[in-house]
């Protein structure tokens, strides 16, 4: 790992540990073990630093669907990416927790967003086909995303929660979110 890297992951653990408000740079300096020149020679400020966070996370969320396979039917496809995007968050607690903290944060800036957007467009273009194809619920698109989204947090929160995890838990929710999205 490099020193941006640590850098990263060292603020990473400590933004979800205390808090995305509640975590200075000299903080995540001493976790790094690095001055706070190396730091700010990476990033200006606080705020790049937790953008770059995101968009780093959002980009591995991407790569997990570059072999989307297409073609399989639009309920298969469905299932699949519900099941990857809950798991890889599974996988990956901090990220989950990191990005939960700013869900509705002003610090993301929209830059940050457009690179975020690109990580769900193979579900975006999927839902468009499934809307083509009277599969998926006529609703706008966008309205559709923020009910799946809502869904995953959802389950996700409720998953971390629990002391027992079951596996079934996760292909109940697929049909639910499938169920209400489908025509």
């Amino acid at each position: 790992m490099n020193k941006k890297q640590i850098i990263l992951a060292s603020a990473l653990q400590l933004l979800v540990e205390k808090g995305v408000h509640n975590t200075p740079m000299s903080a995540i300096g001493k976790a790094a073990k690095t001055g706070m020149g190396t730091i700010y020679n990476y990033f200006p400020n606080k705020e790049t630093l937790i953008n770059e966070i995101y968009t780093d996370i959002k980009k591995q969320e991407k790569l997990l669907f570059e072999n989307f396979e297409s073609n399989k039917p639009i309920k298969t496809q469905f299932e699949s990416y519900f099941t990857i995007a809950v798991t890889f968050f599974i996988n990956n607690p901090n990220y989950f927790r990191f990005m939960e903290q700013l869900q509705a944060s002003p610090i993301i800036t929209e830059n940050s967003k457009e690179e975020g957007r690109k990580s769900i467009t193979p579900v975006l273009e999927l839902l468009m086909l499934g809307q083509q194809q009277r599969i998926i619920k006529n609703i706008d698109i966008e309205e559709i995303l923020t009910f799946i989204g809502g869904a995953i947090l959802s389950y996700l929160r409720w998953y971390f929660n629990q002391t027992e995890k079951k596996q079934t838990s996760l292909k109940n929710q697929v049909t639910m979110v499938w169920d209400a999205i489908k025509e």
